[in-house]
Formats: C-alpha cells, sequence, structure tokens
C-alpha cells in the first residue's frame, strides 16, 4: 500500500531534513523541531504501527492569529512537529503525482516556480496588448476550502483508504485558539506542510477552465489574475468565472476586492504596473515595486532603526542587511533605481540617528566628533545644540563625518548598491 511508501526510511529521513531546516513552532505538545530526533528514537515504531493499521489521530493544531497589513486577522495553523514531519513525508510521495497534471501558468508553491516568473508572464500578457484585467479574490480560500470536494479530487489518484482516512483526519484536526478547541469542517490550514499542494490540487480545476476556455491567466496559489483585450470580455469573464468558482469549487469570491482593472491601477504579488515612455515602446508597462509594498519596506527599516530598541549597531546593520537581501531579490525584476537612492539617503540618516543617540551625553558626543576629524571649538558647540537628534543626524556635521565610506566599514551595505550588482 501507498501508506508503506510514505512511512518508509528514505522517506522520512528526507521529511525530517525538510521539517528540521524549515524550523519553526513548536505545535500544541511543545515539542520543539530540535527534539525530535528523540522523540523520534523513543516513539516511532509505535507511532509507525498506528499510521499503517489507521489508529494514529493527528494532534490538534495550534492556531495563531496574525493582524493583516490590510486590516482583519489571519489565522495560523501550527501542527505539532511530529505531524508536520509525517505531512511532508505524504507531500513528497503525492507532489510527484500531481505535478504533470498542474498548470503552465501556476507558479505558487511548486518545484522550480517562484512568484518572480508568475509577475513577469503577467507583464508579458500585459505588453502582448492583454491590459483589460480580470483581477479576482477568492475570500478566505485557505479557510474555505470543501473537504468532501478536496478528497473527491484526491480519491481520483489514491486509492489506499489508509492513506485517504489519515489525510482526512489531518484535515478534520480541531483548531487550538487561546487554550479553546474548535472544530474544523473546512479549509486547509495555513502553516501546514500539506496545505500547499492539497490548495492546488482543488485550484487545478479552476486553471483546467481557464485553460479549456483558451484564456490567458497567471496563478500563484490563490493569487489569480485573467488577462483580456477588451473590457467588454473582461466583463463577461469576470461573470463566468465568479459563477464557476462558486457552484464548481464552493468557494467565493471577494465582491470588494476583485475587479475589471487597467494596468496602471493593477498590482500583483506586490507589483505594481507603470507605461514605460522610452521610444518604440508605446502601449507597453514596465514593473515598479507597489506603493502598499514600500510603505511595508520602511515600517520594517523604521523598526530596525529605531533609537529605542536594545540593540547594538552592529546588530541593527545585519538586520538590514538580511532585510535587503531578501527584498531586493524579490523585488530585483522592479525599475526602482531613483526609489532606492532616496532610501539609502534616508537609511543612512536613520543609522546616524542611532550613532548620535547612542552617545548620550554631551562629553561624549564632542570627544566623538573629534575622534571624528571635526575641530574641537565646532565639536563642542555641536554637542551641546539644543537641535533635535533627527536635525543634527541630516544635518551636514554627521553627514561628512559619518560618511558611507565608514558606515561600509561597519558592514552597512546601501540597497542601490546591491541592486545593481544583482543586475550586473
Amino acid at each position: 500500500m501507498m501508506i508503506e511508501k510514505i512511512v518508509s526510511k528514505e522517506n522520512l529521513l528526507v521529511a525530517y531534513k525538510s521539517v528540521v531546516s524549515n524550523k519553526g513552532s513548536s505545535g500544541v505538545d511543545g515539542l520543539e523541531v530540535k527534539d525530535l530526533s528523540i522523540y523520534l528514537h523513543e516513539n516511532w515504531h509505535r507511532l509507525k504501527d498506528q499510521i499503517v493499521t489507521n489508529g494514529y489521530y493527528p494532534n490538534a493544531i495550534l492556531g495563531v492569529e496574525i493582524p493583516k497589513e490590510s486590516g482583519g486577522i489571519r489565522l495560523l495553523g501550527i501542527p505539532t512537529v511530529f505531524d508536520r514531519l509525517i505531512q511532508q513525508a505524504i507531500h513528497q510521495v503525492l507532489s510527484p503525482m500531481w505535478e504533470p497534471d498542474f498548470s503552465n501558468s501556476s507558479f505558487g508553491f511548486r518545484p522550480s516556480r517562484n512568484a518572480g516568473q508568475a509577475i513577469k508572464q503577467a507583464q508579458t500578457y500585459i505588453n502582448s496588448g492583454c491590459q483589460d484585467i480580470v483581477d479576482i479574490d477568492l475570500k478566505a480560500f485557505f479557510d474555505k476550502v470543501n473537504h468532501d470536494y478536496l478528497m473527491s479530487l484526491i480519491k481520483r489518484k489514491i486509492s489506499c483508504p489508509v492513506l485517504l482516512r489519515l489525510i482526512w483526519r489531518f484535515l478534520r484536526s480541531p483548531i487550538n485558539i487561546n487554550g479553546t478547541l474548535h472544530k474544523r469542517r473546512s479549509g486547509v490550514p495555513q502553516g501546514s506542510p500539506l496545505s500547499p499542494l492539497l490548495s492546488n490540487i482543488v485550484l487545478n480545476v479552476l486553471d483546467q477552465e481557464l485553460e479549456r476556455r483558451g484564456l490567458r491567466f497567471v496563478r500563484y496559489a490563490d493569487d489569480f489574475s485573467i488577462f483580456l483585450g477588451s473590457k467588454r470580455a473582461a466583463n463577461r469573464v469576470m461573470r463566468d468565472i465568479s459563477r464557476f468558482v462558486r457552484d464548481k469549487l464552493h468557494l467565493e469570491v471577494s465582491l470588494v476586492k476583485s475587479a475589471v482593472r487597467r494596468p496602471v491601477n493593477y498590482e500583483y504579488l506586490g507589483f505594481g504596473f507603470v507605461p514605460t515612455y522610452k521610444k518604440g515602446d508605446k502601449g507597453k508597462y514596465q514593473l515598479v515595486v507597489s506603493s502598499k509594498s514600500l510603505i511595508r519596506l520602511k515600517a520594517k527599516i523604521k523598526l530596525i532603526t529605531r533609537k529605542t530598541i536594545p540593540c547594538s549597531f552592529d546588530e541593527r546593520i545585519q538586520r538590514l542587511n538580511r532585510l535587503l537581501y531578501g527584498w531586493l531579490n524579490y523585488f530585483k525584476y522592479a525599475s526602482i533605481f531613483n526609489k532606492l537612492k532616496y532610501m539609502d539617503a534616508w537609511v543612512r540618516d536613520r543609522l546616524r540617528y542611532c550613532i548620535w543617540t547612542d552617545w548620550k551625553k554631551p562629553n561624549k558626543k564632542m570627544r566623538s566628533l573629534i575622534r571624528l576629524g571635526v575641530n574641537p571649538g565646532q565639536a563642542y558647540s555641536w554637542s551641546r545644540t539644543r537641535m533635535g537628534g533627527w536635525r543634527v543626524a541630516c544635518s551636514p556635521i554627521l553627514g561628512t563625518t559619518i560618511t558611507i565610506v565608514r558606515l561600509k566599514q561597519r558592514g552597512y551595505i546601501p540597497f542601490l548598491e546591491y541592486y545593481l550588482n544583482i543586475h550586473r
């Protein structure tokens, strides 16, 4: 039976390495990733017998409420470490079975596919003239997936009754929110290793319908858009696909967030689209970072460079650099030269403000300025200034002493410099 392949030593070893490398929080049982090896050594034979004989019941899921940046709450479901191991083992066996059936226009949670490819595909469709965009938002998708419908899709490929029952039990595991257990009758919890595959299995039905209609579309997880050449066609497709999502997939389209849009009003996966004014490129659009993404970036930088955080300067630089690597590697396709130039100047002033605040007392400020090359008289005057710290940080006295070169010696990397290096 397929369940034997799931719990085989070879498959479990790969799953174990994946779970350990992903780290993550403990579930309702408090078991941490670092303790998984000892737990398996002591309990694996018993647990394996339970799994293959239909006697294993997954633990409850730990519910964690995360505030959404757009408002509201996103509920994450964190299985126990052992349940994550078993779900990962199931994922490794099932994923190759469905992967050949998935659409080339689906980019989320799939091997060798990523959000950057989805964005480039969307840009290609827009620049080919498909500039009336059906932008559909599925309302609370991960909370609304119909379990019976999902299982009917899984049964088309899997006949092992033990595995089917185990997947069903994972789907039905109650969720613990603030110490209270809640039954689950729908949804695939975000935070589960199996959820990305299960969501793709459901939404692949939508992909097949869009392909059957000959439509150009891009989907990344539950974020999908359809690209058409006229507003009339786009409105018709919006009605038809919304009805299909409701009647066939048993899901709900958000009427507030879904609309037919033009490229200048369209954002996808954190990117925006603006016209390019290069000669010969009339009607073409280039990628930019959306205003919401820039606001989120500035908020993260402010948090790292907040003067009141008990954090050394070197720690601030390390956190900034980690943010820089992740953010720019994601948004490397966008045209953001001028924005990064402004951002770097602002970040440097934030760092200078932190340094000025760390010097604290006037005598320390005076001695530090003298060490940086300021003459004693001027250093004395600035150390006793009544100007606010932010005004001092933006003034020439720190701009000409705490220079870019000196900041780089402490490990600082400008956003623009890293961005240009990516594109060389």
